[in-house]
C-alpha cells in the first residue's frame, strides 16, 4: 500500500471540513468524479451489485468488489471500498479480503455490521487492523438504517476499541443525536447525505468528519438514464444538462 495515500486519506478525516465521498460504481464513473476535483472516491455496494445483476448486502459480490478495486487502484486518487460485511462470518476470511483490497491500492475499507452480533463485527475489524494496518477501517453500524437508533454509542465504542479508524453511522440525521454522538467519539464520524437531512455545511458546523453519498449517485444517473429514454420515446426534448461527450468518455480510459 502507499504509505503516502494512507496518511492522505487519513488526514483529510481532519481537515478542517468534512471530506465529501462520492461513491462510484465503474470505471467510469470514479475516473469522471476525480476528474472534477474528488480527491478520494468510495465504492457503492448497491451499485456494484445492480451493474452485476446481483443483490446487495447478501454477501454475494466478492469477486466483483475486488474486480472493481483492482481497476480503480492504481488510478491517482484515493480509494475506499465498500465491502459490505466482509462477505464472510469468519474474521480471518475477512482479514484476507483487506489484505487483497490493500495489495491492489486501495486505502479505507468500509465494513457494516447489519444488525449482527456486536463481538463478531469486532472481530472483523481487529482481524483487519492486524491484516492491513494501513488500511483505514471505517466501522458501519447499521442501528438507525435497519433499527430505532438504540445501541448505536455501545456498537460504536466496541468497534472503536477493536482498531476502527473511523465509524460510519448510515441513516443518522438528527442534528442534535449527531452532536451528542460526536460528544463521546474520539475517531471520526460519517454520516450517509441526504437530500432531506442536514446540508454538507450544516454537517461540518456539527463536526461531522466524512459525508458519504453512499448510492446516491448511481440511482440518479439510472433515472436521469430512463427519464431520457422516456422523453425520446415520448417525442420530448430531453432536460437539458451537463452531459459529457463522446470523446471525454473517451478520455477517461487510460
Amino acid at each position: 500500500m502507499d504509505t503516502t495515500g494512507r496518511d492522505t486519506f487519513a488526514a483529510l478525516h481532519r481537515a478542517g471540513t468534512p471530506l465529501l465521498l462520492p461513491n462510484a460504481w465503474d470505471h467510469a464513473s470514479a475516473c469522471a468524479l476525480a476528474a472534477r476535483g474528488f480527491a478520494a472516491v468510495g465504492t457503492t455496494s448497491l451499485g456494484v451489485a445492480a451493474a452485476a445483476g446481483l443483490p446487495d448486502g447478501a454477501s454475494a459480490t466478492r469477486d466483483e468488489t475486488l474486480r472493481i478495486a483492482l481497476m480503480l487502484g492504481p488510478e491517482p486518487f484515493l480509494l475506499s471500498v465498500d465491502a459490505e460485511s466482509g462477505f464472510s462470518d469468519d474474521p480471518q476470511e475477512v482479514a484476507r479480503l483487506a489484505v487483497e483490497l490493500a495489495a491492489v491500492g486501495a486505502v479505507g475499507i468500509n465494513l457494516e455490521d447489519g444488525l449482527g452480533p456486536t463481538a463478531l463485527h469486532a472481530e472483523k475489524i481487529a482481524a483487519v487492523k492486524a491484516a492491513a494496518p494501513g488500511l483505514f477501517v471505517n466501522a458501519r453500524t447499521d442501528t438507525y438504517w435497519l433499527g430505532d437508533g438504540s445501541g448505536t454509542a455501545q456498537r460504536l465504542d466496541a468497534y472503536r476499541q477493536a482498531g476502527a479508524d473511523g465509524v460510519f453511522v448510515p441513516g443518522l440525521a438528527d442534528p442534535a443525536r449527531i452532536t451528542a454522538l460526536l460528544r463521546d467519539l474520539d475517531v471520526p464520524l460519517n454520516v450517509l447525505y441526504t437530500p432531506a437531512g442536514p446540508s454538507v455545511p450544516r454537517l461540518a458546523d456539527l463536526g461531522v468528519h466524512r459525508v458519504s453519498l453512499g448510492s446516491l449517485l448511481y440511482r440518479r444517473a439510472l433515472g436521469a438514464a430512463l427519464e431520457t429514454a422516456l422523453d425520446v420515446m415520448a417525442g420530448r426534448e430531453p432536460p437539458q444538462g451537463e452531459l459529457p461527450s463522446y470523446g471525454e468518455v473517451q478520455g477517461l480510459v487510460r
